[in-house]
């Protein structure tokens, strides 16, 4: 298995003017892309962004990844959030541009065209994207984050006996990125979670989220 850390370099190009930075982005996926053969398992660190492939998909086989864009004034646009078994990349995105994050450690493998264009990969794809999308819909932040975090349990947490633990080590930036938002809101969003008692903060930013049927947060 292969290594790769590329979180550096893609981080100097965010800070770069809008039309520089896309330039150099594209010539690091072009030479860092020609490196990577399919059907091998490759490694991803933590903040290390999985190069565009034109003809194929990544297929993440641990770890999770989200898909950005960002608009003309830098303003990150979060797609979504991908895991084990799900199959992401340029090919079946319209966005331009197109970034994969590793938000922990990453294995992956790619998927040429004739493996990943089937009705199961795409569809799954469809249904992931519009539950993001319906999530991200809300107009309140608390109860958007709520969601949120009910989501990252379902698809990302494991049960344990307090609740659903998400460990995914998703610091309080990370959140707010996903969800548009500041960090001091969520900040302060998560510390009146916690004294409602729907959720446990743990250290190295683990949550637990408790069992309820109902919400009964109030503002």
């Amino acid at each position: 298995m292969l290594e790769f850390s590329t979180a550096r370099e893609n981080q100097l190009y965010l800070t770069l003017p809008v039309s520089l930075s896309l330039l150099l982005y594209m010539t690091i996926s072009s030479l860092s892309a020609q490196t990577f053969e399919e059907t091998k398992r490759h490694i991803f660190t933590r903040r290390a962004y999985l190069p565009n492939r034109n003809n194929a998909l990544w297929q993440i086989e641990t770890g999770v990844v989200r898909t950005v864009t960002w608009l003309e004034d830098g303003t990150i646009i979060t797609l979504g959030l991908w895991g084990s078994g799900d199959a992401i990349g340029k090919p079946i995105s319209k966005c331009d541009p197109f970034q994969i994050e590793c938000l922990t450690k990453v294995e992956a493998i790619l998927l040429s065209a004739d493996r990943w264009l089937n009705r199961d990969i795409l569809l799954h794809h469809i249904q992931q994207a519009e539950e993001f999308m319906v999530m991200r819909g809300y107009k309140r932040v608390d109860f958007m984050l709520y969601k949120l975090l009910n989501w990252l349990a379902k698809k990302f947490g494991s049960e344990v006996e307090q609740g659903h633990l998400i460990d995914m080590n998703l610091t309080h930036q990370d959140i707010a990125k996903i969800l548009g938002t500041s960090r001091v809101t969520v900040t302060r969003t998560l510390g009146i979670f916690e004294q409602q008692g729907l959720i446990d903060r743990l250290p190295l930013h683990r949550i637990i989220l408790q069992p309820s049927e109902v919400w009964h947060y109030e503002i």
